[in-house]
Protein backbone atom coordinates (compact mmCIF):
# COMPACT_ATOMS: atom_id res chain seq x y z
CA UNK A 1 0.00 0.00 0.00
CA UNK A 2 1.51 3.31 -1.11
CA UNK A 3 1.29 6.19 1.36
CA UNK A 4 1.40 9.96 0.98
CA UNK A 5 2.25 12.33 3.82
CA UNK A 6 0.38 15.64 3.60
CA UNK A 7 1.34 18.68 5.65
CA UNK A 8 -1.11 21.39 6.80
CA UNK A 9 -0.78 25.12 6.34
CA UNK A 10 -1.41 28.27 8.32
CA UNK A 11 -4.44 28.17 10.58
CA UNK A 12 -3.71 24.72 11.98
CA UNK A 13 -1.73 26.13 14.91
CA UNK A 14 -2.97 25.83 18.50
CA UNK A 15 -1.42 26.71 21.85
CA UNK A 16 -0.14 23.50 23.44
CA UNK A 17 0.17 21.49 20.23
CA UNK A 18 2.76 18.75 20.52
CA UNK A 19 3.27 19.13 24.27
CA UNK A 20 1.93 15.63 24.95
CA UNK A 21 4.50 14.22 22.53
CA UNK A 22 7.36 15.94 24.31
CA UNK A 23 6.20 14.41 27.57
CA UNK A 24 6.23 10.93 26.02
CA UNK A 25 9.17 11.15 23.59
CA UNK A 26 11.39 13.87 25.03
CA UNK A 27 14.64 12.07 24.23
CA UNK A 28 13.70 11.92 20.53
CA UNK A 29 12.30 15.37 19.91
CA UNK A 30 13.43 17.83 22.61
CA UNK A 31 16.45 18.80 20.52
CA UNK A 32 14.21 20.00 17.68
CA UNK A 33 12.84 22.80 19.86
CA UNK A 34 16.34 23.82 20.91
CA UNK A 35 17.42 23.94 17.27
CA UNK A 36 14.41 26.06 16.37
CA UNK A 37 14.98 28.53 19.20
CA UNK A 38 18.64 28.91 18.23
CA UNK A 39 17.85 29.41 14.54
CA UNK A 40 15.12 31.99 15.11
CA UNK A 41 16.58 33.85 18.06
CA UNK A 42 13.42 33.68 20.16
CA UNK A 43 11.66 31.07 22.32
CA UNK A 44 9.37 29.39 19.80
CA UNK A 45 8.92 26.39 22.09
CA UNK A 46 7.45 28.51 24.88
CA UNK A 47 5.23 30.34 22.41
CA UNK A 48 3.85 27.05 21.11
CA UNK A 49 3.30 25.48 24.52
CA UNK A 50 2.22 28.52 26.56
CA UNK A 51 1.15 31.22 24.12
CA UNK A 52 -0.36 33.72 24.27
CA UNK A 53 -2.61 32.66 21.41
CA UNK A 54 -2.66 36.15 19.89
CA UNK A 55 1.13 36.05 19.62
CA UNK A 56 1.20 32.52 18.19
CA UNK A 57 -1.40 33.48 15.58
CA UNK A 58 0.78 36.24 14.13
CA UNK A 59 1.77 35.11 10.65
CA UNK A 60 5.53 35.29 11.25
CA UNK A 61 5.15 33.12 14.38
CA UNK A 62 2.43 30.74 13.21
CA UNK A 63 4.37 29.65 10.13
CA UNK A 64 7.56 28.43 11.91
CA UNK A 65 5.44 26.97 14.72
CA UNK A 66 3.39 24.85 12.33
CA UNK A 67 6.47 23.81 10.37
CA UNK A 68 8.31 22.71 13.52
CA UNK A 69 5.31 20.78 14.84
CA UNK A 70 4.86 19.02 11.49
CA UNK A 71 8.54 18.08 11.16
CA UNK A 72 8.59 16.66 14.69
CA UNK A 73 5.52 14.58 13.95
CA UNK A 74 7.15 13.39 10.75
CA UNK A 75 10.18 12.20 12.72
CA UNK A 76 7.87 10.14 14.92
CA UNK A 77 5.49 8.73 12.30
CA UNK A 78 8.23 7.73 9.85
CA UNK A 79 9.38 5.08 12.31
CA UNK A 80 6.06 3.33 11.62
CA UNK A 81 5.37 4.32 8.02
CA UNK A 82 7.56 5.54 5.17
CA UNK A 83 6.03 7.94 2.63
CA UNK A 84 6.12 7.35 -1.11
CA UNK A 85 5.31 11.00 -1.85
CA UNK A 86 4.54 14.16 0.09
CA UNK A 87 2.50 17.32 -0.45
CA UNK A 88 1.85 20.42 1.58
CA UNK A 89 -0.97 22.95 1.70
CA UNK A 90 0.73 26.31 1.09
CA UNK A 91 3.08 26.66 4.09
CA UNK A 92 2.93 22.86 4.38
CA UNK A 93 5.12 22.56 1.28
CA UNK A 94 8.05 23.83 3.37
CA UNK A 95 7.34 21.10 5.94
CA UNK A 96 7.27 18.51 3.16
CA UNK A 97 10.60 19.75 1.80
CA UNK A 98 12.26 19.52 5.22
CA UNK A 99 10.87 16.04 5.78
CA UNK A 100 12.12 14.92 2.36
CA UNK A 101 15.59 16.25 3.15
CA UNK A 102 15.48 19.03 0.55
CA UNK A 103 15.77 21.82 3.11
CA UNK A 104 17.52 21.88 6.46
CA UNK A 105 15.17 22.53 9.38
CA UNK A 106 16.99 25.70 10.42
CA UNK A 107 16.95 27.15 6.91
CA UNK A 108 13.25 26.44 6.50
CA UNK A 109 12.35 27.96 9.88
CA UNK A 110 14.13 31.19 9.03
CA UNK A 111 12.55 31.25 5.56
CA UNK A 112 8.98 30.85 6.78
CA UNK A 113 9.50 33.37 9.59
CA UNK A 114 10.57 35.88 6.91
CA UNK A 115 7.80 34.68 4.61
CA UNK A 116 5.24 35.51 7.30
CA UNK A 117 6.71 38.97 7.85
CA UNK A 118 6.90 39.72 4.14
CA UNK A 119 3.32 38.57 3.54
CA UNK A 120 2.03 40.76 6.36
CA UNK A 121 4.00 43.78 5.18
CA UNK A 122 2.92 43.41 1.52
CA UNK A 123 -0.60 44.71 2.15
CA UNK A 124 -1.66 47.06 4.97
CA UNK A 125 -4.00 45.48 7.51
CA UNK A 126 -7.62 45.95 6.44
CA UNK A 127 -6.85 46.48 2.75
CA UNK A 128 -7.17 42.84 1.74
CA UNK A 129 -9.24 39.82 2.65
CA UNK A 130 -10.11 36.20 1.97
CA UNK A 131 -13.51 34.53 1.71
CA UNK A 132 -14.38 30.84 1.60
CA UNK A 133 -17.04 30.24 -1.05
CA UNK A 134 -19.19 27.19 -0.36
CA UNK A 135 -21.69 25.24 -2.48
CA UNK A 136 -20.47 26.47 -5.88
CA UNK A 137 -18.54 24.75 -8.66
CA UNK A 138 -15.09 25.95 -9.66
CA UNK A 139 -16.19 27.36 -13.02
CA UNK A 140 -18.89 29.45 -11.33
CA UNK A 141 -16.41 30.89 -8.83
CA UNK A 142 -14.01 31.64 -11.70
CA UNK A 143 -16.74 33.70 -13.38
CA UNK A 144 -17.44 35.51 -10.13
CA UNK A 145 -13.76 36.37 -9.79
CA UNK A 146 -13.66 37.76 -13.32
CA UNK A 147 -16.55 40.08 -12.50
CA UNK A 148 -15.32 41.14 -9.06
CA UNK A 149 -11.54 41.32 -9.45
CA UNK A 150 -10.98 38.75 -6.71
CA UNK A 151 -8.73 35.74 -7.29
CA UNK A 152 -9.01 32.06 -6.46
CA UNK A 153 -6.45 31.32 -3.76
CA UNK A 154 -7.33 27.75 -2.71
CA UNK A 155 -9.31 25.02 -4.45
CA UNK A 156 -9.66 23.01 -1.27
CA UNK A 157 -12.38 20.52 -2.14
CA UNK A 158 -15.51 20.31 -4.29
CA UNK A 159 -17.78 23.02 -2.92
CA UNK A 160 -15.05 24.81 -0.93
CA UNK A 161 -13.05 27.42 -2.78
CA UNK A 162 -11.20 30.28 -1.10
CA UNK A 163 -10.89 33.62 -2.86
CA UNK A 164 -8.43 36.41 -2.08
CA UNK A 165 -7.73 40.00 -3.01
CA UNK A 166 -8.53 43.62 -2.20
CA UNK A 167 -11.25 44.04 0.43
CA UNK A 168 -13.76 45.54 -1.99
CA UNK A 169 -13.15 42.78 -4.55
CA UNK A 170 -13.73 39.86 -2.17
CA UNK A 171 -16.78 41.63 -0.70
CA UNK A 172 -18.26 42.00 -4.19
CA UNK A 173 -17.47 38.34 -4.93
CA UNK A 174 -19.24 37.29 -1.74
CA UNK A 175 -22.36 39.19 -2.86
CA UNK A 176 -22.24 37.64 -6.34
CA UNK A 177 -21.87 34.15 -4.84
CA UNK A 178 -24.97 34.65 -2.71
CA UNK A 179 -26.95 35.67 -5.78
CA UNK A 180 -26.32 32.27 -7.41
CA UNK A 181 -26.91 30.11 -4.33
CA UNK A 182 -23.46 30.11 -2.81
CA UNK A 183 -22.34 31.04 0.65
CA UNK A 184 -19.37 33.22 1.50
CA UNK A 185 -17.57 33.08 4.83
CA UNK A 186 -15.02 35.79 5.59
CA UNK A 187 -11.80 34.31 6.92
CA UNK A 188 -9.96 35.76 9.91
CA UNK A 189 -6.66 36.36 8.13
CA UNK A 190 -4.27 39.28 8.24
CA UNK A 191 -3.54 39.49 4.50
CA UNK A 192 -4.86 38.34 1.09
CA UNK A 193 -2.67 35.26 0.74
CA UNK A 194 -2.04 33.56 -2.62
CA UNK A 195 -3.10 36.55 -4.67
CA UNK A 196 -1.17 38.94 -6.92
CA UNK A 197 -1.13 41.38 -3.99
CA UNK A 198 1.49 39.10 -2.45
CA UNK A 199 3.94 39.86 -5.29
CA UNK A 200 6.11 42.17 -3.12
CA UNK A 201 6.44 39.40 -0.53
CA UNK A 202 7.27 36.86 -3.22
CA UNK A 203 9.99 39.09 -4.67
CA UNK A 204 11.62 39.56 -1.26
CA UNK A 205 11.46 35.85 -0.46
CA UNK A 206 13.02 34.88 -3.79
CA UNK A 207 16.33 36.41 -2.75
CA UNK A 208 16.28 34.46 0.53
CA UNK A 209 15.42 31.19 -1.20
CA UNK A 210 18.16 31.73 -3.78
CA UNK A 211 20.82 31.67 -1.04
CA UNK A 212 19.65 28.32 0.36
CA UNK A 213 21.04 24.98 -0.80
CA UNK A 214 18.37 22.50 -1.92
CA UNK A 215 19.21 18.78 -1.83
CA UNK A 216 17.67 15.89 -3.75
CA UNK A 217 14.50 14.65 -2.00
CA UNK A 218 14.27 11.23 -0.40
CA UNK A 219 10.81 10.97 -1.98
CA UNK A 220 8.91 13.12 -4.52
CA UNK A 221 7.25 16.31 -3.30
CA UNK A 222 4.19 17.72 -5.05
CA UNK A 223 4.90 21.33 -6.00
CA UNK A 224 2.19 23.87 -5.21
CA UNK A 225 3.02 25.62 -8.48
CA UNK A 226 3.36 22.72 -10.93
CA UNK A 227 1.00 20.31 -9.22
CA UNK A 228 3.41 17.51 -10.13
CA UNK A 229 5.65 15.23 -8.05
CA UNK A 230 9.08 16.85 -8.29
CA UNK A 231 12.46 15.22 -7.61
CA UNK A 232 14.94 17.75 -9.05
CA UNK A 233 16.17 20.06 -6.25
CA UNK A 234 16.77 22.98 -8.61
CA UNK A 235 13.25 22.66 -10.01
CA UNK A 236 11.85 22.57 -6.48
CA UNK A 237 13.78 25.76 -5.69
CA UNK A 238 12.56 27.60 -8.79
CA UNK A 239 8.97 26.54 -8.18
CA UNK A 240 9.08 27.50 -4.50
CA UNK A 241 10.08 31.02 -5.52
CA UNK A 242 6.69 31.36 -7.25
CA UNK A 243 4.63 29.77 -4.51
CA UNK A 244 3.53 32.84 -2.54
CA UNK A 245 1.27 34.18 -5.31
CA UNK A 246 0.24 30.82 -6.80
CA UNK A 247 -3.08 29.08 -6.28
CA UNK A 248 -3.21 26.14 -3.87
CA UNK A 249 -5.06 23.56 -5.97
CA UNK A 250 -5.46 20.93 -3.28
CA UNK A 251 -8.02 18.90 -5.21
CA UNK A 252 -5.55 18.50 -8.08
CA UNK A 253 -2.71 17.53 -5.75
CA UNK A 254 -4.77 14.75 -4.19
CA UNK A 255 -5.71 13.55 -7.66
CA UNK A 256 -2.02 13.58 -8.68
CA UNK A 257 -1.14 11.58 -5.58
CA UNK A 258 -3.82 9.00 -6.36
CA UNK A 259 -2.55 8.68 -9.95
CA UNK A 260 0.77 7.49 -8.47
CA UNK A 261 -0.98 4.47 -6.98
CA UNK A 262 -1.28 5.92 -3.48
CA UNK A 263 -4.20 4.60 -1.44
CA UNK A 264 -3.44 6.10 1.99
CA UNK A 265 -2.96 9.72 3.03
CA UNK A 266 -1.65 10.69 6.46
CA UNK A 267 -1.88 14.29 7.66
CA UNK A 268 1.41 15.00 9.40
CA UNK A 269 0.68 17.95 11.63
CA UNK A 270 -1.75 19.34 14.16
CA UNK A 271 -5.44 18.66 13.69
CA UNK A 272 -7.35 17.11 10.80
CA UNK A 273 -8.19 19.93 8.38
CA UNK A 274 -6.58 18.18 5.41
CA UNK A 275 -7.92 14.79 6.46
CA UNK A 276 -11.48 16.11 6.22
CA UNK A 277 -10.77 17.75 2.86
CA UNK A 278 -9.20 14.56 1.51
CA UNK A 279 -12.28 12.53 2.42
CA UNK A 280 -14.48 14.98 0.53
CA UNK A 281 -12.22 14.92 -2.51
CA UNK A 282 -12.01 11.13 -2.80
CA UNK A 283 -13.69 8.80 -0.34
CA UNK A 284 -11.97 5.78 -1.90
CA UNK A 285 -8.68 6.90 -0.34
CA UNK A 286 -7.87 6.09 3.26
CA UNK A 287 -7.31 9.46 4.95
CA UNK A 288 -5.97 9.68 8.50
CA UNK A 289 -4.84 12.39 10.86
CA UNK A 290 -1.47 12.08 12.60
CA UNK A 291 -3.20 11.07 15.84
CA UNK A 292 -5.13 8.28 14.11
CA UNK A 293 -2.16 6.95 12.17
CA UNK A 294 0.27 7.16 15.07
CA UNK A 295 -2.09 5.32 17.40
CA UNK A 296 -2.69 2.46 14.95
Amino acid sequence: MKTAFVFPGQGSQSVGMGRDLVEKFSSKIALFYDRANAALGFDLKNLIFVGPEAELTLTQNAQPAILLDSVIKYELIREKTKPDVAAGHSLGEFSALVSAGVLKLEDALVLVNKRGKYMQEAVPVGRGGMVAILKLELNVVEEICQKSGAEIANFNSPGQIVISGAKESVSKAKELAAEVGGRGIELDVSAPFHSKLMAPAEDRLKADIERIRFSAPAFPVISTVSGNPETDPEALKRLLMRQTTSQVRWVEYVQAIKSMGVTRLIEVGHGDVLTRLNKRIDSSLTSQSFAEAFAS
